[in-house]
């Protein structure tokens, strides 16, 4: 039986602030883990600062290559904030206030406190669909296969709650972590690159870390079709079995 189709997704990070250091992202690990867990697959991940035509390419090369593009970030009240014009000009489609949107936002603000900064974030490319933020009310939006999220963590999470609903999903990913502890990288590398090229259809990863004054390993199996990331775990295992032994792997 044939492993089930990936359904695979990119994110497309926006803001200088991400290239300068003075905002650490804390978006794309959680994006990733979210995923995973509904059978989508994290493949890129890039980061772009708050340039229109950086933007614009960075989401014409994903969106063609991916299921879906979640973008966050530069959609909020500044001058800045370029990245629903930008999107726009990827899809070569107007934008305007939204009617919906506006909607939306005056179920928060009153009429005075609906700035022109503010009526920004009711710009939206014509033809997307709204995504519902519960926190700050502003919305995101869907156009084609690209979803268009907040930069702030706790908005962008709120609203992949809802933006996930309309994505189809596949299989999740099986994961089986195995400890090598005591056996080092550099006597396992050759073997447990052997049993990678024996089980093309899994992903084999060696991962070293530094804890307690000493190295430690973990080789992690992933893949869609649990009998063979099984087989392949079982391979490892009886690897490292022989290494911690003292014989010579099969």
């Amino acid at each position: 039986m044939e492993a089930p189709a990936a359904v695979t997704a990119a994110v497309l990070a926006i803001g200088d602030e991400l290239l300068s250091g003075r905002t650490k992202d804390r978006n794309i690990g959680y994006i990733a883990e979210y995923l995973g867990k509904i059978g989508v697959e994290l493949r890129e991940a890039r980061i772009v600062p708050d340039d229109a035509d950086e933007i614009v390419a960075g989401l014409n090369a994903l969106r063609h290559r991916y299921d879906y593009v979640l973008t966050t970030g530069g959609i909020g009240p500044t001058h800045d904030d370029i990245t629903a014009d930008a999107v726009a000009r990827a899809f070569q489609v107007t934008i305007d206030e939204d009617p919906r949107a506006i909607a939306i936002m005056r179920e928060r603000y009153r009429p005075e406190e609906l700035t022109p900064a503010r009526r920004r974030m009711g710009r939206i490319p014509a033809g997307s669909e709204l995504i519902v933020n519960p926190i700050s009310k502003a919305p995101g939006f869907r156009i084609g296969n690209v979803y268009v999220l907040a930069g702030v963590p706790s908005v962008m999470q709120a609203m992949l709650d809802f933006a996930v609903k309309t994505m189809r999903t596949g299989a999740v990913m099986q994961i089986e972590t195995i400890e090598a502890r005591p056996v080092p990288e550099g006597q396992y590398g050759d073997a447990l690159g052997a049993i990678a090229a024996g089980h093309p259809e899994v992903s084999i990863g060696s991962y070293p870390s530094f804890k307690d004054g000493r190295f430690a390993n973990q080789i992690v199996v992933r893949g869609r079709d649990a009998a063979k990331v099984a087989w392949a775990r079982q391979a490892v295992e009886a690897m490292l079995a022989a290494l911690r032994a003292g014989d010579k792997p099969a």
